[in-house]
């Protein structure tokens, strides 16, 4: 495939991704003070199990950790996992400022970013409780898309923080899993190769901050987690290459930990989330056999 045809194949497919209609949720709640703390939160719609409460799929939205990209884009994806009959969360976050618009917006925020991810996921249980009373707490399952991917990873292995860490926890989260999408699950190749435009080191502040702030943001240094881990990774992914998804893999493996890899074929980067993708629905059957 030439460079040409790749680019227009990424571009159709980011269109179908993110130029479908947002699906509004049943009901949205705060879990802090600010704009972006927010929970959106969907009902199962159907059977998708052997019955009883239904699971919780948390869903931590991509975009580059960048103010543009909020979670209204991969709400499709959230509808879509409803309709496989999973109780979704769908978490906002602090973003990179966009005051400057478009893709110039600064990745991320430190500390804010980490603040509100730690904050959701520790508030979830709790809300899922009085929002979703027909959803189980006990059964869930963390999955993120791109940038979100790597804060779904993250989240599962703040009991691995440093110690002076203000996220660490004592113990492992109490998760079925993890299901990452085309995540930036390595923070040095994820850099090394560029990815988002230098964005993995304005999540971290900087050229002067990187190496200082990296042992308390990258996955790949948060390892073993004792928790089930899925990667799904398209080979043709020109956003997030499989190449970070593989050293991530590899450093589970050194540390002890099988991690399961899906790559699939002449998928990019957009179809993990695009529900009129065959992608998406192999998404949602990595999701269910973690979270049944």
């Amino acid at each position: 495939m030439t460079d040409d045809v790749a680019a227009a194949r990424a571009a159709a497919e980011e269109e179908s991704a993110l130029t479908r209609a947002p699906v509004d949720p049943d009901v949205t709640a705060a879990y802090g003070d600010g704009p972006d703390q927010l929970v959106d939160f969907y009902a199962p719609r159907g059977q998708g199990g052997p019955g009883g409460p239904a699971p919780v799929v948390v869903v931590l939205h991509g975009g580059a950790w960048r103010a543009p990209y909020d979670r209204r884009h991969i709400s499709p994806f959230a509808g879509f996992l409803a309709g496989r009959g999973f109780a979704v969360a769908n978490v906002e976050y602090r973003r990179g400022a966009g005051e400057s618009g478009g893709l110039a917006a600064v990745s991320g925020r430190w500390p804010d970013t980490f603040d509100d991810v730690a904050t959701a996921l520790d508030a979830l249980p709790g809300l899922v409780r009085k929002h979703l009373p027909q959803a189980d707490p006990r059964r869930t399952v963390v999955t993120g898309h791109s940038a979100g991917g790597h804060l779904a990873l993250w989240g599962a292995a703040r009991h691995l923080l440093p110690a002076d860490a203000p996220w660490r926890t004592d113990g492992p989260a109490p998760l079925r899993g993890v299901v990452a999408l085309a995540p930036v699950a390595d923070l040095a190749v994820a850099d090394g190769l560029g990815t988002c435009g230098g964005a993995v080191r304005e999540l971290l502040g900087g050229d002067e901050y990187f190496a200082e702030r990296r042992p308390y943001a990258d996955p790949a240094l948060l390892l073993p987690t004792g928790i089930a881990t899925t990667l799904v990774q398209g080979r043709t992914d020109v956003d997030v290459p499989q190449a970070v998804a593989e050293s991530y893999a590899e450093a589970a493996a050194k540390a002890g930990e099988v991690v399961g890899l899906t790559l699939l074929e002449d998928v990019g980067h957009f179809p993990l989330i695009d529900p009129a993708a065959d992608a998406c629905a192999v998404v949602a059957e990595e999701i269910a056999q973690l979270a049944w």
